[in-house]
């Protein structure tokens, strides 16, 4: 399911539900609709670049190379496959990132599922 992050400060910003839950819980926010009001975005800015930075300190976990060896095989063989991309927490976090800064400097709310 898409979650569509809306603000009169910035373009909308488009994100699969089980990407934007880890942004949603860490701000304490529900799923489904809700709000980060103007007054919240600054700390809401603190907390994404927080966990950003923790994110960029680990390694890549366990589960992504159990997962690319059960699709390419022990010996490397990709099978005729693409080779897998991970894309990080921060490259998936920036669009919304980029629009609490915007609404931030705008005294503007963020809005979902609305």
């Amino acid at each position: 399911m898409l979650i569509k992050f809306k603000s009169k400060a910035a373009a909308d910003v488009l994100m699969y539900e089980e990407h934007a839950s880890r942004i949603l819980d860490l701000l304490h926010k529900d799923h489904k609709l809700g709000v980060i009001t103007a007054a919240e975005t600054g700390n809401a800015i603190k907390l994404l670049e927080g966990e950003i930075t923790i994110s960029k300190a680990h390694i890549p976990s366990d589960t992504i190379q159990r997962d690319v060896l059960a699709h390419h095989g022990e010996d490397g063989d990709d099978n005729e496959h693409e080779h897998p991309e991970v894309v990080s927490f921060s490259s998936r976090a920036y669009p919304l990132l980029e629009m609490l800064r915007a609404a931030h400097a705008e005294n503007e709310d963020v809005l979902w599922g609305v």
